[in-house]
């Protein structure tokens, strides 16, 4: 194949994610009902058919463009416990502080959270997608490393491990702390992982 070809059918294959984080841009500045498909369009630098092309309507491009965002923790959160060793202890420590800073730093998270609250009555298939694409796959990933803790004498068969919910309010909070103040009322996001680490993991140690 031409490199001329190849070059035009990368750049085909990258233009819905393309058209996805200019949608996600649009989105964020405008609302869902303000934002219009052609500012989008500009934004991504293509065509309003081009658009159309991929995703059949604007309710499709904003379901897709939540999917899209999402995906950028997930897969870095799996990746990242994969790689851990030690006591069950040192790893649930490291996944919450590894979780927790990602969630604190990542924009695109806490704009999805907004997305979803502010809009989940009218999306509430996505709404439910989102659940159970995204956060029952995070919350998996801390319960192995719980379960794997009890079964090992590590950590109490507490009520805790079958609530593993409790472990990400915090990085809920972080969001919604965020979304709320912005940069007017800051907090120190160590001391914050800490005090959150801690009381975790007194309730779980033997």
């Amino acid at each position: 194949m031409p490199a001329e070809t190849k070059k035009r059918a990368r750049r085909k294959a990258e233009r819905p994610a393309e058209i996805l984080d200019a949608a996600f841009e649009e989105f964020v500045k405008h609302g869902y009902s303000a934002t219009r498909l052609e500012d989008v369009a500009a934004l991504a630098g293509v065509t309003k058919g081009t658009i159309y092309f991929y995703f059949d309507t604007k309710e499709r491009v904003f379901e897709e463009m939540v999917r899209h965002k999402s995906m950028e923790f997930l897969p870095r959160l799996g990746d990242y416990a994969a790689t851990l060793t030690g006591s069950h202890t040192d790893r649930l420590r490291a996944m919450v502080v590894y979780a927790y800073a990602h969630i604190a730093e990542n924009r695109a998270s806490r704009e999805v959270l907004r997305f979803l609250i502010s809009e989940g009555g009218r999306f509430p298939d996505l709404v439910d997608r989102h659940y159970e694409e995204f956060v029952v796959p995070m919350m998996q990933h801390f319960k192995n490393v719980i379960d794997a803790g009890v079964a090992a004498g590590e950590f109490r068969d507490a009520p805790a491990t079958e609530f593993v919910e409790i472990v990400m309010s915090p990085a809920l909070l972080i969001s919604l702390w965020s979304l709320l103040f912005g940069t007017r009322k800051r907090f120190d996001m160590d001391c914050f992982t800490e005090a959150s680490t801690d009381l975790l993991l007194r309730g779980l140690i033997r």
